[in-house]
């Protein structure tokens, strides 16, 4: 009987998902039609024309991209409220839609209309009687899930409105995990919703212990904002930081499955434009350059003269001896510096040269001619141009942050700031390595991002063409040629991006706990004007000295509003095992939030101690989880086993098969391992934000032991697995 209600169910509710693909097709026309006449109009060939052109052709562009991407599972939600309040049901979906009248055929998910999908309880049920929830698979609905939310509102209205299923979300909690963060669009509990639905301006904080869904439900927030002030945020930026590559490539399907493209997703290596780091630092370099100390030994190596760079200048004009010495060009580095900018002095550069050396004119020949006269000889003398571009050269952050590898240059910005043994670990930390991409680590990038605020842009060829000298020198005509000179030795070339560019009109931390003073000096300039939205949970962290994070991050955060949500439920994990988490965080003193879980197995985690081959114990705990789980497994290790680890999986033919690519993670730890793959090798802190439906944890005492916050990481790898953990040891 239940079977037949189910299916005369999903009938009735297919029906309706096929008028909505159909809506869903002609809605795909009638934006390329847009797109079509946005052409034509292209072709009137005058300025009307064009603009229009790209109006339409933007306007159709995006919903397009809007349409494609909520085309799986577009449908997922249905509202059976009181007939007294509205007889018809109402369906929510991943985008809106109307029909050929006009007339809502479908609710967008974040518009007011459906707020009542997710805030309506059994307690406060909003006048809704029956929330159902639709699975599909493509354009075919497989499964409906109710819930009852009102049963004396349906007996007093005599609907015939029947129950099936076992209820939404504990049938989404029990599916087998992927690579990939779903949406949870479907099953927003109501106070994830709270947080989702806050206020656009200042910022808002979602905290809470592990698995509440802090990571999808800050997603789903970016996604809302978009939609209730999308001039505002489209054309100022969202910009999403996230802990690692594998946690980028986790949630990157997450917007676009809610119908937005419009976002850029960056991991803490990819922050600055133009720049991709991908690799840690070891945990005692990455407490040196993350300090805030940092910023000062940057500040002052900003303000160093150039290494290799003249000392002084001599030159002859007619009578007289013309001299640039140390202690002249001393003061004029001074007062260049308290005038702004290194990089926004080029201009000026050549002129207050010329000034110091006309002061020395004394011969009557060289007076009477005057100093028109005398800036167009210096100006034609190669030597002086060349002393010009080389004392003061256009600098590029990465050349500025190449002096501190010399340790005697090291040595001079860092007196009072870095003890000798820091000095020496950062030099340790460069050793050997050049300044491209593939040589810097995670941990280099807001470095380099600060040297970029300190000694600015290189100006642009427009900006210099603005500006000429009262004594009618062209100075951006004489940079230019300057620029040439030197130029070419030093293979200087102009950044694609600049500092203006930086702003954006949103700005999603994800694991901000983790971020370090300068990470959070380095987001922080993204997001002077911005709201803000930060998830995080304090007992996650794995940066040493949380007090100077905070300050750090006060400082970013200043003079906004804040909005705090705290989420209370956890999701992720069965009751075993976030038990067995918790109590580890109690053992060994950690303050950790502790949420409920809300889903018990009935298995508890298996804990191997005093193995005696570690690696067959491994290879045994890995081989009987994935036999268990039909989802991904993780396998998480020691900074210092990953590639011992990869080698015993990759030389185990009955379980390589399963595992192809296992033994690629070990050459690049940010690697997610795409299609069938379902088993990957990771460090503590590579799982961070991710989860998976089995874990196995090989040498936890060593997890533990490798960092200052080894017990932290210890824990966030504990609370990683849905539905298996071992421990091997």
């Amino acid at each position: 009987m239940n079977d037949k209600l189910a299916e005369r169910e999903i009938a009735q509710e297919q029906g309706f998902v096929d008028r909505v693909y159909l809506q869903l097709g002609e809605s795909a026309r009638a934006a390329q039609e847009l797109a079509n006449e946005g052409r034509d109009r292209g072709r009137l060939g005058h300025e009307g024309g064009l603009v229009e052109r790209d109006a339409f052709a933007f306007q159709a562009a995006r919903r397009i991209a809007q349409l494609d991407a909520a085309h799986e599972g577009l449908v997922f939600g249905r509202l059976d409220l009181d007939p007294a309040i509205d007889p018809e049901p109402r369906y929510v979906g991943r985008i809106g839609l109307r029909d050929a009248e006009r007339d809502s055929l479908l609710i967008d998910w974040r518009a007011p209309a459906a707020a009542v999908f997710y805030q309506a309880t059994a307690v406060e049920p909003k006048s809704v009687i029956r929330r159902r929830v639709l699975r599909s698979e493509g354009q075919t609905v497989i499964g409906v899930e109710d819930e009852l939310l009102d049963a004396e509102a349906l007996e007093r209205s005599g609907a015939d409105l029947p129950i099936v299923g076992e209820g939404a979300l504990i049938a989404q909690l029990s599916r087998a995990r992927d690579r990939t963060m779903h949406s949870i669009v479907a099953t927003i509990q109501a106070e994830q919703d709270k947080a989702i639905r806050a206020p656009g301006k200042g910022v808002t904080t979602i905290s809470g212990g592990p698995g509440v869904g802090k990571t999808v439900v800050a997603l789903h927030r970016a996604a809302y904002l978009l939609y209730t002030e999308r001039r505002r945020y489209e054309s100022g930026g969202v910009l999403i930081v996230g802990p690692s590559g594998v946690f980028m490539r986790y949630i990157e399907r997450v917007l676009p499955s809610l119908g937005e493209t419009a976002v850029a997703l960056r991991s803490l290596g990819e922050v600055v434009d133009g720049v991709r780091a991908t690799w840690h630092n070891d945990p005692a370099v990455a407490d040196v350059k993350g300090s805030a100390r940092m910023a000062e030994v940057l500040r002052r190596a900003s303000r160093q003269q150039a290494p290799g760079s003249p000392r002084e200048f001599k030159v002859f004009y007619r009578d007289d001896s013309l001299r640039l010495d140390g202690k002249r060009l001393g003061e004029l580095r001074r007062q260049l510096m308290s005038q702004g900018r290194r990089n926004q002095q080029l201009r000026r550069v050549p002129q207050m040269l010329l000034d110091i050396l006309w002061r020395q004119v004394r011969g009557d020949r060289g007076r009477e001619r005057g100093r028109e006269v005398f800036n167009d000889e210096m100006l034609d003398n190669p030597a002086f141009l060349e002393f010009a571009a080389a004392w003061w050269p256009a600098l590029e952050a990465r050349e500025v942050l190449g002096w501190l590898r010399d340790p005697e240059f090291l040595a001079r910005v860092s007196e009072g700031v870095l003890t000798h043994d820091e000095q020496q670990l950062l030099l340790k930390s460069w050793a050997g390595r050049g300044l491209t991409d593939a040589d810097l680590a995670i941990e280099d990038i807001p470095l380099l991002d600060e040297l970029r605020y300190a000694i600015g842009d290189i100006p642009e060829q427009a900006a210099d063409e603005r500006d000429a000298d009262q004594s009618g020198i062209d100075i951006a005509e004489l940079m230019t040629a300057s620029d040439r000179e030197f130029a070419s030795g030093r293979g200087w070339r102009p950044p694609t991006y600049r500092i203006d560019d930086d702003p954006f009109a949103h700005i999603l931390i994800d694991e901000a706990q983790d971020l370090t003073p300068m990470q959070w000096r380095m987001v922080g300039r993204r997001g002077r004007t911005a709201s803000w939205t930060i998830v995080g949970d304090p007992a996650q962290s794995s940066w040493p000295v949380p007090a100077e994070a905070e300050e750090a991050r006060a400082k970013a955060l200043e003079g906004k509003p804040v909005h705090s949500f705290h989420l209370s439920t956890n999701y992720r994990n069965s009751a075993e095992i976030y038990a067995f988490a918790a109590a580890y965080a109690e053992r060994v003193g950690l303050d950790a939030d502790l949420p409920t879980a809300v889903r018990s197995t009935g298995v508890e985690p298996r804990v191997i101690e005093h193995a005696v081959d570690l690696e067959k114990a491994t290879r045994e705990a890995v081989g009987e989880i994935a036999s268990q789980v039909g989802g991904t497994v993780g396998i998480v290790v020691p900074v210092a086993r990953r590639s011992e680890v990869n080698s015993w999986l990759a030389s185990w033919t009955e379980f390589a098969a399963d595992a192809p690519s296992a033994a690629a993670s070990a050459a690049d730890p940010t690697s997610v391992p795409s299609g069938e793959d379902r088993i990957v090798v990771l460090t503590g802190l590579d799982t961070k934000g991710l989860e998976f439906d089995g874990i196995v944890v090989v040498s936890p005492d060593e997890i533990e032991r490798e960092s200052a916050t080894g017990r932290a990481t210890l824990y966030v790898v504990l609370t990683r697995a849905t539905q298996l953990l071992t421990t091997v040891s």
